[in-house]
C-alpha cells in the first residue's frame, strides 16, 4: 500500500509541473525603440524668410510649415516612427530652441525645410533666374553661393536679444565662425549626405525638379543637432514659376510625396539601429552570403586619426580605418555574410554605438547597401 501511494504521489507530481511548465508565460519580447523624426519648418512669427517676388501673402515661412505638416503627417502612418516638430503654428523658436528640443527628444533624424532665395545684383531686392532644389549637410564650402544661403539662414539670429551672449559670440556673416561649426556634425556626416541624396534623387524623379544637388554650408541648426541632419530648399521663390508652384496645392503635395519617400527610404535602412533587440547566440541563422560584397559596421567619424585598438573602441575588436578627404572613418568587422554583420551591428550597439550602421563594398568601393540586398 505504501509502494502504492508513492507511486500516486510521484505521478500527481509530476502531473503538477508539466501542467505549471505549459501555463509559464514567456517574458514578451522588448519592444523596438521608436524611430524618431524631427520636422523644424524654418522661420515663423515675425521671421517671415524670404518674402520672395511680393506676389503672394503667404511667404517661405508659411509654405514650409504647410509642406512640413503635410509630410508629418504622412510618416507617422509608417509603424514605429514618431514624428515631432519645431512649431506647428505660425510661431518663432530660436535656432537655439530648435536644436535642444530636437535633442531632448532624441530625434534619428533632423530635416528642416526652407525656401530658397536669389541675391540681388547691381541694386536690386533679389535676382530672377535661379531655380532648383537643394539639400544641405554641415560642412565647410568655397563656394559663395552656399556661403550666402547658409549667412541667410543663420542671420536670424541677429533677430534675438542677447544673440551674442546665447551663441556664444557666433557671427552669421563671419567665415572663422562657420569654420567652429563643422566638428560637432562630422560623425554623422556620412549619414546626412545619404539621406540628402535620397531626397535629391526624389526631388529631381517625382517632383521634376532642377537637381542642384546635395551640398555642404555652415548651418548653426545642423551643428548643434546630433543625429543625422539636413537642411532643405525646396525652391526659390524668387524665381515666378517655381515661386507659384511652391505656392499651389498640387506644388506642395509633390514636394511632400518625395521627402515622404525619400525619408521612408532611410528609415528603412536605419530604423532598427537603435532598436533594442537581444540576440540569441545559440540560435542556428542562415548564412546569407553575397559573393565579392564585403560588409562592415561603421562605428564613426572623426577628423582624427585614432589607432584602431580595442581599447579604443569599447573592447571592439577587428577596426578597420579609411580616410576619405580629411575624414576618418571607423569601421567593425568584415565579411560576405550578411547575417553575421548583422549579429556585429547588434555588438556594437550593446557597446555603445547606438548610432553605427552596415556599409558595403564591391572591389574596394562603397556601394549602395539597398542595391546589394536587392540582388
Amino acid at each position: 500500500m505504501q509502494k502504492y501511494f508513492s507511486v500516486l504521489i510521484l505521478l500527481l507530481t509530476i502531473s503538477f509541473l508539466t501542467a505549471s511548465n505549459g501555463n509559464v508565460e514567456k517574458d514578451p519580447p522588448k519592444k523596438k525603440k521608436q524611430f524618431v523624426v524631427m520636422i523644424d519648418p524654418g522661420h515663423g512669427g515675425g521671421d517671415t524668410g524670404t518674402p520672395g517676388t511680393g506676389r503672394y501673402k503667404t511667404t517661405e515661412k508659411d509654405v514650409a510649415l504647410d509642406v512640413s505638416l503635410a509630410l508629418g503627417k504622412m510618416l507617422e502612418k509608417i509603424p514605429n516612427v514618431k514624428v515631432v516638430y519645431t512649431r506647428t503654428r505660425d510661431t518663432y523658436p530660436t535656432l537655439q530652441q530648435r536644436a535642444i528640443v530636437t535633442n531632448k527628444k532624441k530625434a534619428d533624424l533632423f530635416i528642416s525645410i526652407h525656401c530658397n532665395a536669389q541675391p540681388g545684383r547691381n541694386g536690386k531686392k533679389f535676382g530672377t533666374t535661379a531655380y532648383g532644389s537643394e539639400t544641405f549637410v554641415l560642412g565647410l564650402s568655397k563656394n559663395k553661393a552656399n556661403l550666402e544661403v547658409a549667412k541667410r539662414e543663420n542671420s536670424v539670429i541677429l533677430l534675438e536679444d542677447n544673440y551674442e551672449e546665447t551663441y556664444g559670440g557666433f557671427d552669421p556673416n563671419s567665415p572663422e565662425s562657420l569654420i567652429s561649426l563643422i566638428l560637432m556634425q562630422e560623425e554623422y556626416l556620412d549619414q546626412s549626405i545619404e539621406i540628402a541624396s535620397y531626397i535629391q534623387k526624389e526631388f529631381k524623379v517625382t517632383a521634376k525638379r532642377k537637381d542642384r544637388g546635395v551640398k555642404q554650408a555652415g548651418f548653426w541648426v545642423l551643428s548643434k543637432t546630433y543625429m543625422p541632419s539636413v537642411l532643405v530648399e525646396l525652391g526659390f521663390l524668387t524665381h515666378k514659376k517655381e515661386e507659384d508652384f511652391l505656392n499651389s496645392k498640387k506644388g506642395k503635395k509633390i514636394m511632400t510625396q518625395s521627402l515622404y519617400n525619400a525619408i521612408k527610404k532611410y528609415i528603412s535602412l536605419h530604423a532598427d539601429t537603435s532598436s533594442e533587440i537581444v540576440i540569441n547566440h545559440e540560435e542556428q541563422v542562415t548564412p546569407r552570403v553575397y559573393n565579392g560584397v564585403t560588409f562592415k559596421v561603421q562605428l564613426s567619424a572623426s577628423s582624427k586619426k585614432i589607432p584602431t585598438k580595442s581599447y579604443n573602441f569599447k573592447g571592439l575588436k577587428e577596426i578597420s580605418r579609411e580616410k576619405a578627404g580629411s575624414i576618418y572613418r571607423y569601421f567593425y568587422g568584415k565579411t560576405s555574410d550578411y547575417e553575421e554583420i548583422k549579429r556585429k551591428k547588434q555588438e556594437a550597439i550593446r557597446k555603445g554605438y547606438s548610432d553605427c550602421y552596415v556599409v558595403a563594398y564591391k572591389k574596394g568601393k562603397k556601394v549602395s547597401l539597398t542595391e546589394v540586398l536587392k540582388q
